[in-house]
């Protein structure tokens, strides 16, 4: 499937030659997080649940009855003993585990999961002891102390002792006590901003970091640079917060939350305009983080919609790394969690507080992206209310490498009926984006790239996907060679992959290294290349990946329409080879027809390429679609069709991504910035030179596609 020669060979071929989504089948079950074990559940670590995790209820069923398995006692002492050893097994390690003790994967996980919440209990329950005996000591010490000095009396003389004479070890007891009893006010006062009032045993400072999180369909670890996953080169010049910073960060997270919910809440007619008053701001705002820097703009927007999604969860997603940059994959090209100085209380995310580092892109290599250094606040605001905000960092650095700081951005997020939420999102950024190139200008400026309508739309679409992803059956309207419902979710997670992939492999993350071949026409057409090595997730070699971006006077759904029917594949796809695309697959992922995932197969003229199999995973949301396709292993694919592991199906995504140009106005759709952008296995051998020739085949591949793009729209138009 991924011969190098395929692609010459296509080539030179070439040269000669609705679905509606269905809300019955929903409910909240799809959206509990796989531990919530961890905060909640507080069972027996030899009980693991069936169906959905934790403790939250199903609105749409609220008498369905849980039902628990109980682990015999030798998988309990086999899962102890392991414990003792590696109380976080990775991935490989629980699927030994499950198949040496005759359990599934996920029932290993659920019991380490109880495991470790247990021990934190326990672990809590033995401070909490032990803070408890050390009060009652002070305390009995304080009134052994006051009835000493009621009834003290002279040695010498017998009489009452002169005020303020106390012994020496009496007098160390008290500085002691008043020392204690200054650390607990300056516990309770940090704790009162968090949540309002006191606490007490408040995990104050620099807690152990929460394990990781990720969604159902989360990507776990994908190998190489250029899928995201090597933070740690994000930034480098940033250095976690100093005992010094914390009160600072405590500071400035607590005014920005303040000012998210009065932005959040403020009267729509300052909202008519994308740029504030500075000076206005600033009186109405005065703890912020200073005044605007020399050469950035201000950019500011808020957007409202009512998601598919209950308020819990949408705020576990957001205050977990991991899964906030797979949800917003198209958004968030790298993320990292630098430090969490509070993990909330009351077994939630109540004060939590986080400090980040993260780069939000466009999908194109001729955007830079916005590189931030920020702190991340979530408060609950009311019942079936939550607030998370975002603050940056910046004047913690020395040297600030950003070009983009957040003051206060981020969400209210409301409770409402049926496990719907309502989302108030608040983007308010100053930039230097003087980098953007022209034909991406307009587009930034007017902030249909970075703004709160772009991250609203993307929640809004996922929340749509993880409902479909966790629908109980398979809808009337998805067609073709899937059976049973542990193939659609292999399938489903197979092109959330794929699409993470794509997404993080065509922006300009400062994790890649573009070159720009001349000669190439009107378009620039950017390569790298990169070394794919013991990945299961892609096959072995060099890979080289190429992108352009270019402008087309078609409204992005039309764009969008023609780009994802099998019907008009071959008016512009080289590989297809002329041959007739039929769907083997389909699967509705939203309220959209264009949001979907399809199986196609190509029938060829060409006997080497008869029974090619292609992934696709089209999306699309008012402010950006997606066609994202990648070429597939029969054979893979038919373990992926019965429910089998996705993981290890070798992927390299190629696709589109097209953006409106920001240009409509007066009722019309205006134009469409495309990127076009494709992973070719050039060579299967790692260590192999990267010739001039395979730099040159897909220059060409790319330039044909747009060309053939190109004539195909206008014809259309004419």
């Amino acid at each position: 499937m991924f011969e190098p020669n395929m692609l010459l060979a296509a080539m030179n071929n070439a040269d000669s030659n609705n679905h509606n989504y269905n809300h019955e089948d929903n409910n909240n079950e799809g959206f509990l997080r796989d531990d919530e074990f961890d905060s909640a559940n507080t069972k027996s670590g030899s009980e693991n649940q069936e169906g959905g995790s934790g403790n939250d209820q199903d609105p749409l069923h609220p008498n369905k009855k849980k039902r628990y398995h109980r682990h015999t006692q030798l998988q309990i002492q086999e899962m102890e003993a392991f414990f003792k050893e590696c109380p976080h097994p990775d991935d490989t390690q629980r699927k030994q585990l499950s198949r040496e003790l005759g359990l599934e994967p996920l029932q290993v996980k659920f019991w380490f999961q109880n495991k470790r919440t247990q021990m934190k209990n326990h672990h809590e329950r033995h401070e909490n002891s032990h803070l408890r005996a050390e009060n009652e000591k002070l305390r009995n010490d304080n009134l052994r102390y006051r009835e000493a000095l009621a009834n003290a009396s002279c040695p010498n003389c017998g009489g009452p002792t002169a005020i303020g004479e106390m012994s020496f070890d009496e007098h160390q007891l008290r500085l002691e006590n008043a020392r204690l009893r200054e650390e607990i006010d300056r516990i309770s006062a940090i704790a009162a901003k968090y949540v309002g009032k006191p606490v007490s045993n408040y995990p104050l400072m620099s807690p152990p970091p929460l394990p990781p999180r990720p969604l159902e369909l989360g990507m776990g670890n994908l190998g190489g640079e250029a899928y995201g996953n090597n933070p740690t080169d994000l930034l480098k010049s940033i250095t976690t917060p100093t005992e010094a910073d914390k009160p600072v960060i405590i500071d400035l997270a607590v005014a920005a939350m303040e000012e998210l919910m009065r932005m959040a809440q403020v009267d729509d007619s300052l909202w008519k305009s994308l740029v504030f008053d500075d000076e206005e701001y600033a009186r109405t705002f005065p703890r912020g983080i200073g005044p605007r820097p020399a050469g950035f703009r201000s950019e500011a927007s808020r957007e409202t919609a009512v998601v598919i999604m209950n308020h819990v969860n949408i705020v576990e997603i957001l205050m977990d790394v991991n899964q906030w940059s797979t949800i917003f994959a198209g958004m968030v090209s790298r993320a990292m969690t630098l430090a969490v100085l509070s993990t909330g209380v009351a077994g939630n995310f109540n004060g939590a507080l986080q400090v980040m580092t993260a780069e939000f892109q466009v999908p194109s290599p001729l955007v830079p992206t916005r590189e931030t250094y920020f702190a991340r606040y979530c408060k609950q605001q009311g019942d079936g209310s939550w607030a998370v905000v975002d603050i940056s960092l910046d004047s913690l650095q020395p040297n600030p490498p950003a070009r983009c700081r957040r003051r206060a951005s981020g969400c209210l997020i409301q409770e409402m009926p049926n496990g719907y939420s309502k989302v108030t999102w608040v983007e308010h950024v100053e930039v230097d984006d003087r980098g953007v190139h022209s034909l991406y200008k307009h587009m930034v400026s007017t902030g249909h790239a970075f703004g709160a309508k772009r991250w609203v739309a993307i929640l809004d679409r996922q929340c749509e996907r993880l409902a479909s992803v966790m629908a109980t059956n398979i809808s009337s309207g998805e067609v073709g060679v899937i059976t049973n419902q542990e193939g659609r979710r292999s399938m489903l997670k197979l092109a959330e992959r794929m699409v993470i992939s794509f997404c993080a492999g065509v922006s300009a993350s400062t994790a890649h290294t573009w070159t720009t071949l001349s000669g190439t026409g009107a378009e620039d057409v950017r390569v790298m290349t990169r070394k794919s090595v013991d990945d299961p997730g892609r096959p072995p070699g060099i890979v080289l990946s190429a992108a352009t971006s270019f402008w087309i006077p078609v409204p992005p759904k039309r764009v969008f329409d023609f780009l994802r029917d099998e019907n008009s594949r071959n008016e512009w796809d080289i590989l297809s080879n002329g041959g007739v695309v039929q769907e083997m697959a389909h699967i509705a992922n939203g309220r959209d027809t264009g949001n979907c995932v399809s199986l196609l197969r190509v029938n060829s003229a060409n006997s080497s390429q008869s029974n090619m199999l292609i992934l696709q995973e089209s999306c699309t949301d008012p402010t950006a679609s997606f066609v994202i396709y990648a070429p597939v292993d029969i054979v893979a694919m038919n373990i992926v069709l019965n429910g089998g592991d996705p993981d290890y199906v070798a992927l390299l995504p190629s696709g589109f991504a097209i953006l409106p140009d920001g240009n409509a106005n007066g009722g019309g759709d205006g134009g469409s910035l495309l990127t076009v952008a494709f992973q070719i296995l050039v060579d299967s051998v790692p260590t192999a030179k990267l010739s001039l020739g395979s730099v040159a085949t897909v220059n060409n591949l790319i330039a044909c596609t747009v060309e053939r793009i190109k004539a195909s729209m206008s014809c259309e138009t004419a």
